[in-house]
């Protein structure tokens, strides 16, 4: 994937709602200034996101601080991350559920638990690395890894819903005991389907993810910004 210009933020801000005088709408019908205090009410209630955004967002660097550990309580709001290029030494695949806190807004009829699949990496290299977050009409942008040094971590781990990709891997072992798994430092329930390979190489990498976490997650080149659209 080729690095393009940054995607403007501009409008897409709550610190910047359309201006205009208010005038009065005729008698039975909707008045264009209310539609506008509806548009910044909407860009308000994004901003009120952005700290659990941000959280769930930075969740690697937290744990390389020593913050978090491998098991939190998720937000329930999905985010997508790509990378033109993923290479990995030391492969886990197994499934579990995440638990988002009690009483989340946004459990719906989940009761608060989503499926999902838990990658892990002992050492992992991404190229032009980008994440975004939906929180309604704008979406947090995070991007890295568009120069000549790429996003590097250790002991990465996601939980995710979706992933695609073109995929190879070294001496792979599938249908292991998620339990037993020895190449990455994760280890899932007993009786959990699970998969390991020495290395994985991915290329047009995809992912809807719940959670993310690392030892160590280096992110050279990194921008965070609003943007009217995601990875």
């Amino acid at each position: 994937m080729a690095s393009s210009p940054d995607p403007s933020s501009t409008g897409n801000t709550p610190e910047n709602p359309e201006s205009g005088s208010p005038s009065e709408a005729p008698s039975g019908t909707a008045s264009p200034t209310a539609g506008r205090r509806g548009r910044v009410r909407a860009r308000r209630a994004a901003v009120m996101a952005v700290p659990a955004t941000l959280v769930a967002a930075g969740l690697a660097v937290l744990t390389a601080q020593g913050a978090l550990g491998v098991q939190f309580s998720i937000s329930g709001m999905p985010f997508t991350v790509t990378a033109s290029q993923l290479d990995g030494t030391g492969f886990e695949q197994f499934g579990g559920l995440d638990n988002m806190a009690d009483n989340s807004p946004n459990a719906g009829d989940t009761g608060g638990q989503v499926l999902i699949v838990t990658s892990a990496i002992k050492k992992a290299t991404l190229t032009k690395l980008c994440q975004s977050v939906d929180l309604g009409g704008t979406n947090l942008l995070i991007t890295a890894g568009t120069g000549a040094t790429k996003v590097s971590a250790s002991d990465l781990t996601t939980d995710s819903t979706e992933m695609s990709g073109d995929a190879s891997f070294n001496h792979i072992e599938i249908g292991n005991d998620a339990s037993t798994l020895t190449e990455a430092d994760a280890k899932g329930p007993k009786g959990v389907f699970s998969q390991q390979a020495d290395s994985v190489h991915i290329d047009h990498l995809r992912q809807t993810n719940y959670a993310t976490t690392a030892g160590v997650f280096k992110l050279p080149g990194l921008k965070l910004r609003f943007s009217d659209s995601g990875c």
